[in-house]
């Protein structure tokens, strides 16, 4: 990631539920300016507030010092006021890489490499490349738990399949005459594990990893595009934050590319759906009559939020959708919840 762009999102808030259509949009970015300034909000010197954007309701405000964006972010309300406006409105702000990733756990297997690296040489140099990622003991086994924004990690991932592809080149480029036999058999090892690593990127099948979140999403709402294709089977694995997909192609149908073709464009939605949705939690309490009340409250606010998906577990309810979306949804359904609570 370019090192400008970086910090700038790093003193960058998005802010939810701006009012729309009430005020002209350089009058209603200007209160924004005057809101984010003002010490009581925490605030400090704003740089830029981008208003309108591409979303409903959903303001961009970036700061002069990270320690200010910081600060904001600490309030626990926000209530935008001024006099041109007919009320107050409260605003959620939220930082600007928070979306449905918060922070996910991977494994790699970096055995493959030890014929060629130092594995502790190489674990530094991608801490150092991947400085926004955890990175936990290295195992004897050679295996390494990263964590961190999934972006991030499928950033680290693609490094390292760049590095296992060049020294898979390399090692065909040697003359098998010149080779010893502890050398072919290194080369053997050294490509079954790249091909495991890159999961048979040249064969009939293929395998993608997801945030389990944005699969829900995509299945919810993008099934018929991505997921329903005659050519291929799709399997999944659903392990927590992770979901793998396993992609196969029809015995039938002769084309091989075909595998390839779906798993790019279940990639390329994700990628567009991690950098436009964001997840917001509404924690269920009280009796198992209670919790029931929450979902059935959900449910009924839903309807008129039709991109807004709603899953309920045990102990919460997870509602996944664009910024405005999902801040007027979850406004909406606790203004419920407490009219519900306060009256019976």
């Amino acid at each position: 990631m370019d090192m400008v762009w970086a910090a700038k999102s790093a003193r960058t808030v998005v802010i939810s539920g701006v009012p729309d259509g009430v005020l002209d949009n350089d009058v209603m970015s200007d209160i924004l300016v005057i809101h984010f300034q003002k010490t009581k909000n925490n605030g400090g010197d704003v740089e830029e507030v981008k208003y309108p954007t591409t979303e409903k309701g959903v303001a961009y405000v970036t700061f002069e010092d990270q320690e200010v964006a910081e600060s904001v972010l600490q309030k626990s309300e926000h209530q935008l006021e001024d006099r041109r406006l007919p009320r107050y409105y409260p605003l959620k702000v939220t930082p600007y890489c928070e979306n449905v990733f918060s922070s996910v756990t991977s494994v790699l297997d970096m055995s493959v490499f030890k014929d060629k690296f130092v594995l502790e040489d190489l674990i530094q140099e991608l801490k150092k490349k991947s400085t926004a990622l955890s990175f936990g003991p290295l195992q004897s086994s050679g295996r390494i738990s990263v964590q961190g924004s999934f972006p991030a990690i499928r950033l680290l991932r693609d490094f390292l399949l760049l590095k296992a592809k060049s020294l898979s080149e390399d090692k065909n480029e040697e003359g098998k005459s010149h080779q010893t036999p502890k050398k072919r058999q290194q080369k053997h090892r050294l490509t079954r594990g790249t091909n495991n690593f890159v999961h048979g990127a040249e064969g009939e099948k293929q395998v993608v990893v997801l945030d389990t979140d944005i699969y829900h999403y995509m299945k919810h709402f993008f099934s018929k595009e991505l997921l329903a294709n005659t050519d291929v089977v799709i399997s999944d694995i659903i392990d927590g934050d992770i979901t793998t997909l396993h992609l196969q192609k029809v015995r039938s149908r002769p084309d091989a590319g075909q595998v390839l073709k779906v798993k790019e464009k279940i990639e390329n939605q994700s990628i567009k759906l991690h950098n436009s949705l964001r997840k917001e939690r509404i924690y269920l309490e009280g009796s198992t009559r209670d919790k029931k009340k929450y979902r059935l409250v959900c449910e009924s606010v839903k309807s008129r939020y039709p991109n807004v998906l709603v899953i309920p577990y045990d102990t919460h309810i997870d509602v996944i959708g664009s910024s405005s979306a999902v801040f007027e949804f979850t406004q909406e359904a606790k203004k419920k919840i407490e009219s519900l609570f306060q009256n019976r």
